[in-house]
């Protein structure tokens, strides 16, 4: 791929990382399927028709049935229907504001409950690209726009299927309506609204289910990276001072921890007593010289002596021979040959003690 090419899918091999799934969740790239924001809207809908239209009905006919029975009471100076029915407007607003509410935090929930609190300042920005002709004709006629085509088509089938299922029953009495009272008419709608709304809730619930797992699919293929964006940002990280203190930090934390599983099979411990900690091991058959298995000063110096007092292992108290190894042999590397002589007597005397000396 030379430089400066967009990856094909076809060497997006490689899964994405937390790092790519951030930054795409700060530039406002995540999986919402529009479809479950739809239905929770539809939801919040029939519960509003449920619950709220009968009240609402009720309290604007009770407003307007005080206009009508004393018709003889309107305001006669100019202007006095403007008075009537600026009452009015003020009272469906007033009756509006709920529902309007209800429906606005349906419309946040919906995203909410897929992706989180989310603050994506780029996708408000101000992009050229979004406005040209060329780039809006590419959206046309793209796999996402052919797949909300095709999704627009399912749906409309399915809610007029639905919908004809549900209102046949009522075709053959359509004409006892003629005759009703407004308030009955009234009440048989929305009774038969509500069931058609119920319908197209249980049918559209799945086609929600399904485009959520398919926007989240999609999302996920999006976001797979080529070996080299992967390389890229290994390099990248291992770059920030802050990571690579962290990775420091880690392999020294794995580092003392096999040494400290490493004491239990150590023959002696040197010490200064308080300060410093060296643990050797000698095994005459297989090493020329004893080796350095862990070593320490201060809290770990104390950790390594509780360690081997727990597992029976010899602690050997001489300060300037501990600090002097402390400060010339490395975790398992052997004794230099200028320490022999000292380290000898500490190995006799340990093995003596063991009684694998004769």
């Amino acid at each position: 791929m030379s430089e400066g090419e967009a990856p094909d899918d076809s060497q997006k091999t490689e899964d994405p990382t937390q790092k790519r799934l951030e930054e795409a969740r700060r530039k406002g790239q995540v999986a919402v399927s529009r479809e479950l924001n739809n239905w929770i809207m539809l939801l919040a809908g029939t519960i509003l028709i449920g619950t709220a239209a009968s009240p609402m009905m009720s309290h604007m006919q009770a407003h307007l049935k005080t206009y009508l029975e004393k018709a003889w009471d309107f305001p006669q100076t100019p202007g006095g229907l403007s008075i009537v029915l600026g009452d009015s407007f003020k009272i469906v607003l007033g009756m509006l504001l709920l529902p309007f509410l209800v429906l606005m935090a349906a419309a946040f929930i919906g995203p909410f409950i897929q992706v989180g609190p989310i603050f994506a300042p780029d996708v408000i920005k101000p992009d050229l690209g979004k406005i040209s002709p060329f780039s809006g004709f590419q959206r046309l006629f793209s796999k996402r726009a052919l797949m909300e085509f095709a999704k627009g088509l399912l749906k409309m089938g399915l809610i007029s299927t639905v919908g004809f299922i549900i209102l046949k029953p009522y075709f053959a009495g359509l004409e006892h309506m003629v005759g009703l009272p407004v308030p009955l008419l009234l009440d048989e709608m929305q009774a038969m609204v509500i069931k058609l709304l119920i319908g197209v809730l249980v049918v559209l619930v799945v086609l929600a289910v399904i485009d959520t797992l398919y926007q989240r699919t999609e999302h996920y293929k999006k976001m797979r990276m080529t070996k080299q964006e992967l390389k890229d940002e290994h390099k990248q990280m291992e770059g920030d001072p802050h990571i690579k203190a962290r990775l420091r930090q880690l392999r020294t934390e794995r580092a003392r921890a096999r040494m400290m599983q490493a004491v239990p099979r150590a023959d002696v411990v040197i010490t200064n007593p308080t300060h410093y900690s060296v643990a050797l091991k000698y095994d005459p058959e297989e090493m020329e010289a004893p080796m350095c298995i862990a070593k320490g000063i201060d809290d770990l110096a104390l950790r390594i002596r509780e360690t081997a007092k727990k597992h029976d292992v010899v602690i050997y108290e001489n300060p300037p021979l501990a600090r002097v190894l402390y400060s010339t042999v490395e975790i398992d590397e052997a004794v230099p040959p200028e320490h022999y002589k000292a380290v000898a007597e500490v190995i006799s005397y340990v093995f003596k003690l063991k009684g694998r000396l004769n």
